[in-house]
């Protein structure tokens, strides 16, 4: 098929590359012209793995094309893919600003029948006001059909081209077919809904996929306090087909770019029609408070911080991505920052989009390598999961360390590991490694 994708962001850059790889002709469309340069110049403008091949692929069999010329890409596409960014508001709502935008510029340039794809992640109702708009702008035909996104950050490519799943939201059956048939070479796991339901099972998605981050963290802190070891916990939970193993690794809470937006968002849809949701409200409260367990540990180790070096290991939400937003590691160096702290920090990938969005401060030194950054510390956080700080020799690190002080905040070391060094080693939820146990500590007998 001729498909669009308008937005050339993380959903639609990675999404029109992977539909070129099936063998679509995909036409990717962004009013930045400097973006629409670079892209075609074969600059990736993101990090992600295994991208910058696919695309390079698929430029040179002609497939795919970089354009913000948005008349001629949607009067050539048959499918044509909304793919813009819906910030939240300051009260939490989704920004739908650029969205309108674009359903407006699409009305005013088509030309015949089209099927309209909303992949943004919209609240429940925005298509039906999509279709009533554009249905006012153009007299042309068209369907609109909601086609939420399930990508993943560092493994989007594979995301996209093996899904678990595909859902379709749409009320009409012709457009239904041409995105089932879209979307076979992907999947045979294609569910069709009405578009309300499809708009709410991404909310309800990222929702309880947060949910189970933050019960995993709620039970790491207990497991702290009466000597249970969490990673053993979750393994045990995990093995009931009901729970499953996936995000239940304890550590600093959620970042990055979906969770904590739709979170919001989702609690404000709900506020919108008089239903307060309390369980959410509560995964988000825990949330923000379990990057600070990080700041209680080095606290407990040090006493205070002022004055103390603190080196960081990890700047993006998660690994194998540059992206910065919503990462717990901002947070915990405003919060050294304010203790007067001072800091050396190191990221792979991701430490020129942190300094961009974090500024000038004489007490922050932006470290090279890793290494580098742990040298002459009082202590380290480990606060992104690369395989670099995995990898690392612990004992060469304690020695370039001003005190052997280790703050595993995704609890990367195993017993093992940390047994044949003289860290103080502190993770999430495993006492009996490092941390704080207060029953053993202070001879405090649990009450039975």
């Amino acid at each position: 098929m001729n498909l669009t994708f308008i937005g050339t962001g993380y959903v639609g850059l990675v999404s029109g590359v992977c539909f070129s790889e099936i063998g679509n002709r995909v036409t990717c469309v962004d009013n930045n012209q400097d973006k629409v340069d670079q892209l075609n110049s074969g600059i990736v403008p993101i990090y992600e793995p295994g991208l910058k091949e696919l695309m390079e692929k698929n430029k040179a069999q002609g497939r795919l094309e970089f354009t913000s010329s948005l008349s001629q890409a949607v009067q050539e596409a048959d499918v044509i893919f909304i793919c813009v960014g819906t910030p939240p508001l300051p009260s939490g709502e989704a920004d739908l600003t650029y969205i309108k935008q674009v359903a407006h510029d699409i009305a005013l340039e088509m030309d015949g029948y089209k099927v309209i794809v909303t992949k943004s992640t919209v609240p429940v109702g925005t298509n039906d006001n999509l279709k009533d708009m554009i249905g006012q702008l153009t007299s042309h035909a068209f369907d609109i059909v909601s086609t939420p996104e399930f990508l993943r950050e560092g493994t989007a490519v594979k995301d996209t081209l093996h899904p678990d799943r595909v859902i379709i939201g749409t009320e009409n059956e012709r457009a239904a077919k041409m995105m089932t048939e879209l979307h076979k070479p992907l999947t045979s796991n294609i569910i069709t809904t009405d578009i309300r339901s499809a708009e709410m099972i991404k909310y309800a998605s990222n929702a309880f996929l947060a949910t189970k981050i933050s019960f995993i963290n709620e039970i790491a802190n207990i497991c702290e306090k009466v000597g249970a070891d969490v990673t053993e916990v979750a393994a045990g939970m995990g093995q009931d087909r009901r729970i499953g193993s996936s995000f239940l690794q304890a550590g600093i809470g959620y970042g990055g770019s979906c969770f904590p937006k739709d979170t919001d968002a989702l609690i404000q849809i709900a506020g919108n029609v008089d239903y307060e949701f309390k369980l959410l409200k509560s995964v988000v409260e825990v949330n923000k408070d379990q990057r600070f367990n990080v700041i209680d540990k080095l606290k407990h180790s040090l006493g205070d911080l002022k004055g103390k070096r603190i080196g960081i290991w990890g700047l993006a939400f998660k690994p194998n991505t540059d992206d910065v937003r919503d990462t717990p590691a901002l947070e915990i160096m405003e919060s050294l920052l304010e203790e007067q702290a001072v800091v050396n920090a190191y990221d792979p990938v991701a430490a020129e989009n942190f300094r961009k969005g974090f500024g000038k401060c004489d007490s922050v030194e932006w470290s090279t390598d890793a290494l580098a950054a742990a040298k002459d510390c009082d202590a380290l956080c480990l606060l992104t999961d690369w395989e670099e700080f995995k990898e690392q020799d612990l004992l060469a690190l304690q020695k370039i360390m001003k005190q052997p002080i280790l703050i595993d905040g995704r609890n990367v070391f195993s017993k093992e590991q940390v047994s044949q060094t003289d860290f103080q080693y502190y993770s999430i939820g495993r006492p009996e490694i490092g941390g704080l146990f207060p029953y053993k500590e202070e001879g405090i007998v649990i009450p039975l």
